[in-house]
């Protein structure tokens, strides 16, 4: 049994949508997603099986709708009994609504919110848009790119050089981000709803959703009109912080945010050093030793010290030098085995085949008897004991339940 089991949501598909359907029906949710004729944009966007375009063959389109049974309506044919008149049945069934048209799109179809809560009192409406449904940006459009440009994070993503541009984050962030929130917002709505039987129209922005991501980016310049750099690898700052990155001895990188700073750490980073040869050519041993004898050392010792301010920039070199004899996975390993918070640097094809990954059960197979094949997919992440995230079917062919699904609906 999934923890969402008893409900039904109607999703009408879209970018802005996709992720939130996504999250609601792993989790068990039986999420219907409405296409045009024709079938939603989202099956044209590549990359595509076996490098072959087409509307099943997308697997943008398979990794966003896993789960969920899909169904085709023409929403603009007004006859009675047609698109229109059947998605407020279906919507008016369901309870639920998750949806990214532009704002007064639904209105003008007689399928907002005001008109729909006058079939199903309690209905839970989620709209997802750019800007959100007010305001003076309202009506503009967006993409992941701008989205994330103008709500902040690419101030934040980049390189020390800033000769060179901001970097926006890969992956769809910007729709991600939003798609959370509204996972979040429908959750709290239906829980909201059982307490009290009052549904509610949730508005929510992928501006604002991607601002609230920007740590103190944003607070930083509206309290005190201060701007945070750019800075490679790491958290972008009012000031310059020391690099974290540091190559290892196969050529990879790994990344050591929180350099040792505590005796047993000291101790344990010279013992590492003899261990592999390299203390008697390392100038810093004997300054690690002096500091692993102390029985204290916070950030105030650090500071007014004389000696132990050089500490700081040894056990950095120290790290590097470890570092630069070892594979990045054994330097990993290595300093995760003595309490080091590092971490390896990934090809996106080595996070499914981690064995962290691999044992917590994250990737899945999924099942697709269409192509008598089956696919490695991304899986839930988070583990329920009692109520399991988990991919239940694959994404829908275009149309391929709207015979099953209409055919449930109460006559009218």
């Amino acid at each position: 049994m999934g923890a969402l089991d008893a409900w039904t949501v109607v999703e009408l598909a879209s970018e802005a949508t996709a992720f939130a359907g996504k999250l609601l029906a792993d989790l068990g949710a039986d999420l219907i997603v409405v296409e045009p004729p024709g079938g939603a944009a989202q099956r044209g966007y590549g990359p595509f099986l076996d490098d072959e375009a087409g509307p099943e063959r997308s697997l943008h389109w398979w990794h966003y709708n896993t789960s969920k049974r899909g169904v085709v309506l023409d929403l603009d044919d007004r006859s009675d009994g047609g698109g229109r008149d059947t998605l407020a049945q279906l919507v008016t069934h369901a309870g639920v609504l998750l949806e990214g048209e532009p704002p007064g799109r639904l209105a003008e179809l007689g399928l907002d919110y005001v008109t729909l809560r006058e079939h199903r009192g309690d209905l839970v409406h989620c709209s997802v848009t750019p800007f959100g449904r007010e305001g003076p940006r309202s009506g503009e459009t967006a993409t992941d790119l701008t989205t994330l440009a103008a709500a902040g994070p690419v101030w934040s993503c980049g390189y020390d050089d800033h000769t060179l541009p901001p970097v926006r984050g890969g992956g769809h962030q910007g729709q991600h981000t939003g798609g959370v929130w509204a996972a979040i917002a429908v959750l709290t709505a239906i829980l909201h709803r059982a307490q009290t039987g009052v549904g509610q129209h949730l508005d929510v922005s992928q501006h604002a959703a991607s601002n609230v991501t920007t740590e103190a980016a944003t607070y930083l310049w509206h309290v005190a009109r201060k701007e945070v750099q750019r800075q490679t690898g790491r958290h972008a700052a009012q000031r310059p912080t020391d690099a974290t990155q540091i190559r290892c001895g196969d050529g990879r990188w790994l990344n050591a945010v929180v350099p040792p700073r505590r005796p047993a750490e000291f101790r344990m980073l010279r013992d590492w050093l003899v261990e592999l040869d390299l203390a008697e050519s390392f100038p810093g041993t004997a300054l690690l030793d002096e500091a692993g004898a102390y029985e204290h050392i916070g950030m105030a010792e650090l500071r007014d010290a004389p000696g132990l301010r050089e500490v700081f920039p040894t056990a950095r070199e120290a790290v590097a030098r470890i570092a630069a004899a070892l594979p990045a996975i054994e330097v990993f390993e290595g300093f995760q085995q003595r309490g080091f918070a590092v971490g390896a640097i990934l090809a996106p094809e080595e996070v499914m085949t981690n064995r962290h990954f691999v044992e917590r059960g994250f990737p899945v197979e999924v099942e697709h008897e269409d192509l008598g094949r089956r696919f490695v997919y991304p899986g839930a992440p988070v583990r329920l004991n009692g109520s399991p995230a988990r991919i239940s079917r694959r994404a829908p062919r275009l149309g391929e339940h709207t015979d099953e699904v209409l055919g449930a609906l109460p006559r009218r």
